[in-house]
């Protein structure tokens, strides 16, 4: 039976197509968290991401805190934010980017997203030293970080001084105050208020910086790639390598036939 060489090379390119389609909708997102402040400014709490569909809404300015984004807060840990996240929207691709950040430092940190479904990013970090304030954001879809075929709508979210949020839950108090090496974390007095700005709170703590509210301070980078899977390579090997023993079967039996 004569199998013409072009069928086998349509066959080839639809394997072909079919692996790539399968991994256009997987990336590789690298998110690095930098702390812009000036020597001796406030760093940050470790930093607590998510990539989801834009159903997880942390916080509303005006509106009483939830334990969730009091648990980012008031001390940094956010176990209660990231169970909130998780319940909230199942698929999300959640993580944290720990250790305290200080001044000049950064991190880095690999995610493996399906842009197709996740195309929305939300974060939350808190203010070292403070009480309850914290950076992030109040609406789930205010960064949308991919369009429809995948590719990176953003490459960056600058915060500045003048966007820290206080969560409104603990009253303002230096001794209270989380990471402070003469702070008592247990010591709290709740302030039974609203989330909102309260940049002049800071001035509290007497940073040497001199911080002003337009002062950047903390950034979040993108890079994202296609994520080359072992299983559509191994598909796409399986399926080729038949179909090359195949033709040179076939030009074989033709120049001796």
């Amino acid at each position: 039976m004569h199998v013409p060489t072009v069928s086998i090379r349509r066959i080839a390119l639809a394997l072909a197509l079919v692996a790539g389609s399968a991994q256009a909708q997987e990336r590789t997102v690298r998110v690095r968290v930098t702390n812009l402040a000036a020597a001796n400014g406030i760093a940050f709490a470790p930093t607590h991401v998510g990539f989801h569909r834009g159903l997880f809404d942390a916080f509303d300015i005006g509106t009483t805190a939830g334990e969730g984004i009091v648990s980012v807060a008031e001390g940094g840990a956010g176990g209660q934010w990231q169970a909130d996240f998780a319940a909230a929207d199942p698929t999300a691709t959640r993580g944290t980017i720990g250790g305290v950040l200080l001044p000049g430092e950064s991190r880095l940190m690999r995610f493996t997203v399906n842009t197709a479904v996740n195309r929305y990013f939300t974060f939350a970090s808190m203010v070292v030293p403070s009480n309850d304030f914290f950076v992030g954001n109040d609406d789930p879809m205010r960064y949308r970080l991919f369009d429809g075929a995948g590719n990176l709508l953003i490459g960056s979210i600058t915060q500045r001084a003048g966007q820290i949020w206080d969560a409104g839950s603990e009253l303002f108090s230096i001794e209270g105050a989380a990471f402070l090496v003469d702070g008592i974390n247990d010591v709290r007095t709740p302030q039974n208020g609203v989330v909102s700005f309260d940049f002049a709170e800071l001035a509290g703590f007497d940073f040497a910086s001199g911080l002003t509210a337009d002062r950047e301070i903390y950034r979040i980078d993108f890079e994202s790639s296609v994520v080359p899977e072992p299983s559509t390579y191994l598909l796409m090997v399986s399926g080729l390598l038949p179909l090359g023993l195949l033709g040179r079967r076939l030009r074989g039996g033709r120049s001796t036939g």
